[in-house]
């Protein structure tokens, strides 16, 4: 999908605060509504539907459907990671969107329980160009069944998890 400068500039915007990322995680799992949201992120109703709008206006979420509650309409909003929408590719938008989820690991790690099994890696490495691609796109792949997998918060038998995956070309430089 092609983007004009202001839908770019719309999806930007809505990667500026820190707790949109959260949001985002949140509709993953299931379409919640502002009041949901606000309360699991322990917001305020305005400050989640404000924050939901914009996410909603940059591309980042969809509507996933309306409801009456208490003689007004909810509106549900849903993440979905396999949709190609939001963010431009775009080294700005790239950037942008690094940035903000390297800001949200630093966050998640404060709360991380680290007494257990875990998986990290970090790596600056030169490979040959084809196992690049067939990595990316396995890990990729990897990403999107974990965001499927999600369930609503607090589901019974579930656990709370943490995955960061950031994987760009480097400037052949040094």
């Amino acid at each position: 999908m092609s983007l004009g400068e202001e839908d770019n500039k719309a999806a930007l915007r809505a990667l500026a605060h820190p707790v949109r990322l959260q949001i985002m995680s949140l509709l993953t799992s299931a379409p919640l509504t502002a009041a949901e949201v606000a309360r699991e992120l322990d917001l305020t109703h305005a400050n989640a539907s404000y924050h939901l709008r914009t996410l909603h206006a940059g591309g980042m979420i969809v509507l996933a459907g309306e409801e009456k509650i208490r003689g007004g309409v909810a509106k549900r909003y849903r993440y979905e990671p396999a949709e190609d929408r939001g963010v431009p590719a775009t080294p700005e938008g790239n950037r942008v969107i690094f940035v903000a989820a390297a800001n949200e690991l630093i966050r998640r790690t404060a709360e991380g329980k680290f007494d257990g099994p875990k998986v990290m890696a970090d790596a600056e490495v030169w490979v040959d160009p084809s196992d690049w691609k067939r990595i990316k796109e396995a890990i990729g792949e990897l990403a999107i069944e974990l965001h499927l997998a999600a369930k609503p918060p607090r589901t019974p038998g579930t656990v709370r998890t943490s995955t960061t995956v950031a994987m760009f070309d480097m400037e052949a430089g040094r």
